[in-house]
């Protein structure tokens, strides 16, 4: 169930065709290639709650919260008199923005986690307007067995690249401890000292063999990308069944969840 009424969306789509406004930015290159005719690519960042979640504040919040963010949050990919495609600040109507599907009541949390996989499913095949900015938030208020309450954000990748999406996503979130203090990560780093000359001598020396190895490392991976991407198929596996035309056959989402322990386990065992 969409919040925004069918007549709030007409009004929408006529107040973002009206040319005003001063273009923001131009589109990268990777932007336009991840939005255009041939190709459309979407993250899904899925935030756990282990609260029920209370949608009230929702418009209010992406207002102050999450529009101030990133300018391109607020903005359409629209192409200028050269036919160069520009970044356009708009009026963003956040009702068309936000989704509350409604589940069948009542039912089990290992039941909700099939309702949950299937609506990911859905709005992952699903297309973003382009009469309005490329992202959509979807508030799931049903229990899980993993949370009481799901919030999901559908962003287009012409908004960003995963790091700094992940980034504008944890910005937005505060500490339970103490929500004045931004949200902050544990970091092993100790505190920099400032070695002495010989020391900064050893380094550079000792550096030399990691230097290289990383530039051949860096040169066979591009050759072998190049070839990949030319001339040498993947094996058919269980995850590539090398049929024709499987890129536009339907998907369906599944999860798994990793605690902390198994990543930190996993991450001894690969040594990275």
């Amino acid at each position: 169930m969409n919040i925004g009424s069918e007549a709030q969306n007409r009004n929408m789509v006529n107040e973002l065709n009206v040319d005003e406004g001063e273009y923001a930015e131009p589109v990268s290159p990777t932007g336009q290639y991840f939005n255009s005719s041939e190709l459309s690519i979407c993250v899904l960042a899925v935030l756990d709650s282990d609260i029920p979640i209370d949608d009230s504040p929702a418009l209010a919040l992406l207002k102050d919260v999450f529009l101030p963010i990133n300018p391109r949050f607020s903005s359409l990919m629209v192409k200028d008199e050269n036919g160069v495609k520009q970044w356009k600040k708009v009026e963003v109507k956040l009702e068309g923005h936000v989704n509350i599907p409604n589940f069948p009541p009542g039912l089990s949390p290992e039941s909700y986690d099939n309702h949950l996989s299937n609506y990911l499913s859905k709005i992952a095949m699903e297309q973003l307007p382009h009469n309005r900015p490329l992202w959509n938030i979807h508030i799931i208020k049903y229990p899980t067995s993993n949370a009481a309450g799901n919030l999901i954000f559908k962003l287009h990748h012409s908004l960003g690249d995963g790091f700094s999406l992940m980034g504008a996503l944890l910005s937005c979130l505060q500490r339970a401890d103490n929500p004045s203090v931004p949200l902050t990560f544990p970091s092993l780093t100790s505190a920099p000292t400032t070695p002495s000359l010989s020391l900064k001598t050893n380094c550079i020396f000792k550096n030399i063999p990691n230097v290289l190895w990383s530039a051949f490392n860096t040169v066979s991976d591009f050759g072998w990308s190049l070839l990949k991407s030319s001339y040498v198929e993947d094996d058919i596996s269980l995850i590539r069944s090398g049929g024709p035309g499987v890129e536009f056959k339907p998907i369906v989402v599944s999860t798994m969840t990793f605690s902390l322990d198994h990543i930190k386990q996993i991450k001894t065992k690969l040594g990275v």
